[in-house]
Order: structure tokens, then sequence, then C-alpha cells
């Protein structure tokens, strides 16, 4: 689900951005009360997403804007499909129309590519994940957009789960002295977060099995031939995920091991936009 106060907050931050003092463009060249229709079509072939969002814009730019919905977020759309037709102000319709085009396009292009490595590992238990690898203040769209193409969430931020990485382990001095003291750190605080582990050997994974008290071992950059040993090692105490530079072409060798989940930070990272536009008339 979208949040409904920080959608907004990010409307009105867009519209200020983009808008200002006024659409000049549109101001200059239409009469104020001129109405009409636009449709947003579509250019090529994949998954919709942000429906919601455009609504919500055309409702901000202008709350006498009528929408009529064809399709909802998650549908399947082909080159030529009419996703949405708005009806009202000329002005009004122009005004929104990059904002509802830039959120759409990028949104529907995560939901495209999330199902496409989610379709190449069906049959198998894992699951596709993104990461934090997002555009800032857009975190959450961009995740929501993930769940529509049928992935799931890892953690939204640094406040929802400990993630002891490979710089913290450093830093830290291992492992196991890693462990110790985000456990240390819980008790202290007195917050109930979940603990993954990121390893980089096998003899870091046995380091993790012999320290225990952790939710989840990440393999990172992994071979799949390493991620099914260390799968073998695990043996179902905790949820295993694989990590780094897992492609399209590649997940499905990852997905057989028997891993839980398989992270892509180019779910979000350097997608590439869902060809839409929005094409107006006067009534």
């Amino acid at each position: 689900m979208i949040d409904k106060h920080e959608l907004d907050q990010l409307i009105e931050k867009a519209l200020q951005e983009d808008v200002r003092d006024g659409d000049h463009t549109s101001l200059a060249a239409l009469e104020k009360d001129s109405t009409g229709s636009a449709q947003l079509l579509v250019k090529e072939d994949g998954i919709i997403c942000g429906i919601p969002v455009a609504l919500a814009i055309f409702q901000k730019v202008d709350s006498d804007l009528t929408v009529k919905c064809n399709y909802t977020d998650g549908a399947y759309v082909q080159k030529g499909d009419i996703i949405l037709t708005v009806y009202g102000n000329a002005i009004s319709i122009l005004t929104a129309e990059r904002l509802v085009l830039n959120c759409m396009q990028r949104m529907s292009g995560i939901a495209t590519i999330t199902n496409a490595y989610v379709k190449a590992i069906e049959g198998t238990r894992a699951k596709v994940m993104d990461t934090r690898k997002t555009t800032p203040n857009l975190r959450f769209l961009e995740k929501y957009a993930v769940t529509v193409g049928g992935g799931c969430n890892h953690r939204f931020g640094l406040y929802d789960m400990i993630l002891l990485k490979d710089n913290h382990i450093d830093f830290c001095g291992g492992i196991t002295k890693a462990i110790s003291k985000a456990h240390h750190y819980l008790e202290q605080t007195h917050l109930k977060l979940a603990i993954e582990v990121e390893t980089r050997s096998i003899e870091d994974v046995k380091e993790v099995l012999e320290c225990g008290g952790i939710d989840r071992i990440m393999l990172d950059n992994f071979t799949p031939k390493k991620v099914k040993e260390a799968i073998e090692l695990i043996n179902g105490r905790f949820d295993t995920e694989a990590s780094g530079g897992i492609t399209l072409e590649t997940i499905r060798k990852f997905a057989e091991t028997g891993v839980n989940y398989i992270s892509v930070g180019a779910l979000t990272h350097s997608v590439k936009s869902l060809d839409l536009s929005l094409k107006a008339e006067i009534i």
C-alpha cells in the first residue's frame, strides 16, 4: 500500500519544483476555461503501475478533473492500450501531465523488470527481493512497484532491521564481535529487530553458524555452486539470501540452489522506464 500522507507530501514538492507560480506555456496558449480530455497511452508492453499516484496528482492539481480507469496496477498491458482517460480543464490536465508520466513510467518500468525476474524463477521456492538502492525520497513508490511486479521488499531503511554488512563487520573487528554487539545494542535499546549478517566466504558462514542468534544469512557474491554449498551447511537453521551482481540471465541458477531470497539492486537502481504518453484532445 502507498502511504497517502507521504504521497501527498511528494506531490506537493514535485509540483512546486515543476510549476511554482504557474504553467506559463499552457496559460499563454489556452483559454482559461478550455476543456478537454486526454488518454494515457501505452507505447510498449509491460506491467502497469502507479495508477493511484496518477489519480492523486490529478486530484491535487484540480479537484474538478474526472478520471476513468481501464486497468488496475499489476495488469499486463500492450502497446496501444489506453490506461485511463482524464476529463476537465485543459490547462489543469497539461499541468499534471509530466508529473503523472514521470511517476508512472518509472513505477511501471520497475514492476515490469521485477515481473521478468519473478517469472525467471517460477517453480523454485526463492523470492525476488529489492534493496535500498533507490531514488532518494521515492523509495516508498519504488518499493511498492516491486511488489506490484510480484517481488518482495527487503528492509525499508536503516531503522527497521539490523544488517551487518562487510563494512560494519570490518570496522567492528569480525563477525562474532559484530553479532555480539548487535545483541547488546538491542538489549540496551529494547528494540525488536531482525538481524541479518553478510558473509563473503564459506568460512564466514561457518562462523555465523557457530555464533547463532541471527535471522538471515546473506551470501554475497557467491557463485551458485558456493551458494548451494552454504545452503547445505546452514541446513534450514536460518533464512538465506543470495546477493551481488545477479542478473536476469543468472538468477535461475541461484534460485535452484534452494536459497530463500535473491536480492537484486537493478530492480530500482538502473531500471528502464516503461514508455507511456498522454495525448490530449480539446472538446
